[in-house]
């Protein structure tokens, strides 16, 4: 849950907690990250419990990024997180990747 800004771009790292009843708090979290820098790195890998509203807060701020000009690159997921976007309907990695914009192997 730490921003990072002595790096080029911004790193959050979402909580555990990332289901509805804390998503209030991810949302504010993601919201002032994204007011800061051009680019945000969004690190997933520590979230334990998630479900569709974290999907949809997601999949929502990729999209404004992309419609801003502002790059949001999601990495780590974490297991807990892909189950929860299979359960969602993403079935594939080929359908995470074309909605979720990730950083793999340091690109």
């Amino acid at each position: 849950m730490a921003l990072n800004p002595t790096e080029p771009k911004w790193s959050l790292r979402l909580p555990a907690d990332c289901s509805i009843a804390a998503i209030r708090n991810v949302y504010d979290l993601i919201r002032e990250a994204f007011g800061r820098q051009e680019r945000l790195e969004i690190d997933c890998s520590s979230v334990d419990k998630a479900d569709v509203t974290s999907i949809q807060l997601l999949l929502s701020t990729a999209k404004t990024g992309e419609a801003q000009g502002r790059p949001v690159v999601l990495t780590s997921f974490s297991q807990s997180l892909r189950n929860t976007l299979r359960r969602a309907g993403f079935a594939s990695e080929a359908m995470i990747d074309q909605h979720f914009p990730q950083k793999k192997d340091g690109t």
